[in-house]
């Protein structure tokens, strides 16, 4: 079992952007979402993690060793996707694979070999082998970038936004085959797409304002506001009236008209529904309440 520790972190940035804050998590084997909207913190979060950078203060272990005094170690475990993969260069896949197997440290060359094959099968690109990087689709370039974060078998893999961009069927391919990679090792979805999170994770945490503001399995969380959210068609031009007067945690279009969605513990007035509540209601309603306690 493989032991993710994070304790007290923060990191200031010389501008004095504080964009972690008292950062606590234990993870272990298994899928752990990270939500938060962008510049919550997620990124910054996962450079750390990384060791691209330093903490402010507090620390970080990956199995008892400390990631902060002993980078190169954790540096060896790691498969890292993140956000922006960068430029690529006018090589194929199977070259470019090769040579960042390399750097990876695997230089055994029939290893390596048969490493790049078996993740270009896994990742379903080896019909592509041959082709350039550059000319790949958002998807394809996704499964390519999660295919060099897979070399020398990583203990921890995280995976910054993956989804962003893709369609729907090349994002379902892409979380259906990190949902295979996720059984015996920590796989870190950081997202602000609530699907990811609800499909894949058994385990997550929301992250707002660099903190973490709750954590936990999400059909459990979601337990937590059953008999609790409400919902009304309501005209367009009404919404601030209904804001003013209810805690309105989302809108959203259904069929050309504007549905509301009310957390109260009570029915807040005729014509408002009880639904079940899903992650999506959970993750708003969370975020409102936080900007609530500050207000």
């Amino acid at each position: 079992m493989n032991t993710l520790r994070i304790k007290d972190l923060t990191k200031t940035y010389p501008n004095g952007v504080k964009a972690l804050n008292g950062i606590n998590l234990e993870i272990t084997n298994g899928m752990f979402g990270l939500l938060g909207a962008n510049g919550a913190g997620k990124s910054s979060l996962m450079r750390t993690i990384a060791s691209l950078q330093e903490p402010s203060s507090g620390s970080i272990s990956f199995n008892e060793t400390d990631v902060v005094k002993q980078p190169h170690e954790i540096r060896k475990q790691l498969g890292y996707l993140p956000q922006e993969f960068g430029v690529y260069p006018k090589i194929s896949a199977e070259k470019l694979l090769n040579h960042l197997a390399i750097l990876k440290g695997i230089i055994d060359k029939k290893d390596r070999k048969n490493q790049v094959t078996a993740l270009l099968q896994q990742v379903n690109l080896y019909q592509h082998r041959k082709k350039a990087v550059y000319t790949f689709s958002g998807g394809m370039r996704q499964r390519f970038g999660i295919a060099q974060a897979l070399l020398a078998n990583p203990k921890l893999i995280i995976v910054d936004e993956p989804t962003a961009g893709l369609d729907p069927e090349e994002s379902n391919r892409f979380l259906n085959l990190l949902s295979e990679i996720g059984e015996n090792v920590i796989v870190i979805l950081s997202t602000h797409i609530v699907e990811d999170v609800r499909d894949l994770c058994p385990k997550m945490a929301i992250l707002s304002n660099g903190k973490i503001i709750t954590q936990g399995n999400p059909s459990e969380l979601v337990a937590t506001i059953n008999g609790k959210i409400w919902s009304k068609i309501v005209p367009k031009k009404d919404i601030d009236v209904y804001k003013k007067a209810f805690d309105v945690i989302s809108t959203k279009l259904v069929s050309g008209e504007t549905q509301i969605r009310v957390l109260s513990e009570t029915k807040p007035e005729t014509g408002f529904e009880i639904i079940a509540p899903n992650l999506e209601d959970f993750y708003f309603a969370t975020l409102f309440n936080q900007t609530s306690k500050k207000a």
